[in-house]
């Protein structure tokens, strides 16, 4: 456990992105594109093997000429297209270190002849195994099979695209805009107060606003480490305590936390700052705020409480900054990702669940 005070320092301060006389990074403002689905998501498989069975009872309803024709059509699809499903699907996880170094284009050739691959080793085994006739033919099973990988593609890209960021720009804006005027206004007159009597500590603020305005104004459609993004996190609460004061207090439980793990960026920052402005602005005492960060098994967890004072008028942008958050962990990772939020008493509490991703893995 932690516990830290910007203002009394007793923090060791954590290597800068810009050290002292040299230019910092510049924003990358390049824009990235839909990346090819995570096969190993369990949730990309339910979505696949649900669509590829419901496209297979499609063909089947539009060939058949009645109820018995339709289930005899149906299952001799079902027996074709269900290990195809499986085994594509086990194959394409095993290469996905492979596939995310690739273009979205190259993937989807890559993705097409693997499916074609095992759609022919399958059709083969069928066909000795149970007959020939109880398949289709082999170019209407290769045909169906392309088909199917086609359209799981393309809906797979649009549910994609329909979350990404990119195409919630507005609210993405809003939610970056909480970093409100009177935030900057307020943090550089401390810094001009800070001037004079602690140069060293007026500098390191600066260099702070800038690396937060750096990320919120960068491409946030990438995956960053869960180290950088606490470090952000620490950035932001040093100059939210240069006007706040004692008056609030962080706790970080990160003892277990695995900093190379893959997150959204922005996931913790925008909760810090709900938590400061909703739990700890309004009230007349100290705040606390609490974060506790940990791997359970092939997960990462993030809990985040704080103080809460009941509904204010800023409800709303809390509730938008959270639907924002869920919005990005599902383009990310689908039905592994997870933010459940509760109020308890007079603590307000964020727990936000997802895999645990590293990079080359």
């Amino acid at each position: 456990m932690e516990k830290w005070s910007a203002v009394t320092g007793d923090r060791n301060a954590a290597p800068r992105e810009a050290a002292h006389g040299q230019p910092a990074p510049s924003i990358n403002q390049n824009s990235a594109g839909i990346p090819l689905p995570d096969f190993c998501n369990l949730g990309v498989m339910l979505r696949v093997l649900i669509l590829g069975n419901a496209m297979g009872a499609a063909a089947a309803l539009v060939k058949a000429a009645g109820p018995i024709e339709f289930w005899d059509l149906f299952l001799r699809a079902a027996v074709f297209l269900e290990p195809t499903l499986l085994l594509s699907l086990v194959v394409l996880c095993a290469l996905r270190p492979g596939l995310s170094r690739l273009s979205y284009r190259a993937g989807q050739w890559v993705v097409g002849l693997c499916v074609l691959i095992i759609a022919s080793l399958i059709h083969r085994a069928g066909s000795a195994l149970l007959g020939a006739e109880s398949l289709y033919g082999l170019p209407q099973s290769l045909m169906l099979a392309l088909l199917v990988t086609a359209v799981l593609l393309f809906y797979l890209d649009l549910r994609a695209r329909a979350l990404s960021p990119a195409l919630t720009e507005a609210r993405l804006q809003a939610l970056q805009a909480r970093i409100r005027p009177h935030f900057l206004f307020n943090s550089l007159n401390a810094v001009l107060s800070l001037i004079r009597a602690n140069p060293k500590r007026a500098e390191r603020a600066l260099e702070d606003l800038a690396s937060l305005f750096r990320v919120l104004m960068a491409d946030n459609r990438e995956l960053t480490s869960l180290e950088k993004e606490v470090e952000l996190c620490r950035q932001y609460l040093d100059l939210e305590e240069l006007r706040l004061g004692d008056r609030l207090h962080v706790i970080w439980h990160i003892d277990k936390m695995p900093g190379d793990a893959l997150i959204p960026p922005l996931l913790l920052q925008p909760l810090l700052e709900n938590a400061v402005y909703h739990g700890v602005e309004p009230g007349s005492l100290n705040g606390e705020i609490v974060i506790n960060i940990y791997r359970n098994r092939d997960q990462v967890v993030l809990v985040l409480k704080n103080p809460y004072h009941g509904p204010s008028s800023h409800h709303g942008g809390n509730k938008m900054a959270i639907n924002n958050i869920r919005e990005r962990l599902a383009l990310h990772f689908d039905a592994e990702g997870s933010l459940k939020s509760q109020i308890a008493g007079d603590a307000y509490q964020v727990t936000i669940t997802m895999p645990y991703m590293r990079e080359g893995h």
